[in-house]
């Protein structure tokens, strides 16, 4: 095989490295999810609690093209259509101070699901078109993206912060 065919088979990302980055995208979510929740919750005071935290899944659904694993949230979605276009539309001043991160882990998936076979251009195409995703934004490293989720989990209390290692001992 020449240099170039095995240049070409080989991954943009190590395959070890998949998995952490999902999670790194579903811990933004996670911060998503909280975030606009929470808004919906302050906007939407008419609607049951339910109703709240069901029309937040279906649109980091919609933004992130999966498919919803709660029954009653893909229902939700279904029979409240128009509802979650609209918190689509306005997400990007909605969430606001989550734009880099979203445009980060958008990207970021887009490039796992294309190490898996999966085409998922149309989630950044949808962003790009909601005004979520910052283009001249550049693409952070692997690590760097993983820092700075991790660092963001932290501080909305999602997850324990990371504490300094002891100094090796002597």
């Amino acid at each position: 095989m020449s240099e170039t065919a095995a240049g070409k088979d080989k991954p943009l990302i190590d395959n070890k490295v998949i998995p952490v980055m999902r999670e790194a995208i579903v811990t933004v979510q996670m911060l998503l999810f909280k975030m606009l929740r929470q808004s919906i919750h302050d906007r939407y005071v008419d609607r049951s609690e339910p109703a709240h935290t069901q029309l937040a899944g279906a649109v980091i659904n919609n933004l992130f093209g999966t498919r919803p694993a709660d029954a009653a949230v893909a229902a939700f979605g279904a029979a409240n259509r128009e509802l979650v276009e609209q918190e689509l539309r306005e997400l990007a001043t909605t969430c606001a101070p989550l734009r880099p991160l979203l445009t980060d882990a958008l990207r970021m998936q887009t490039i796992c699901d294309n190490q898996e076979g999966i085409h998922s251009i149309p989630s950044l195409l949808m962003a790009r078109a909601l005004g979520i995703l910052q283009e001249d934004q550049e693409l952070p490293l692997p690590s760097t993206f993983m820092l700075q989720v991790r660092r963001l989990a932290a501080e909305h209390g999602l997850i324990e912060p990371m504490a300094a290692a002891p100094p090796p001992a002597e």
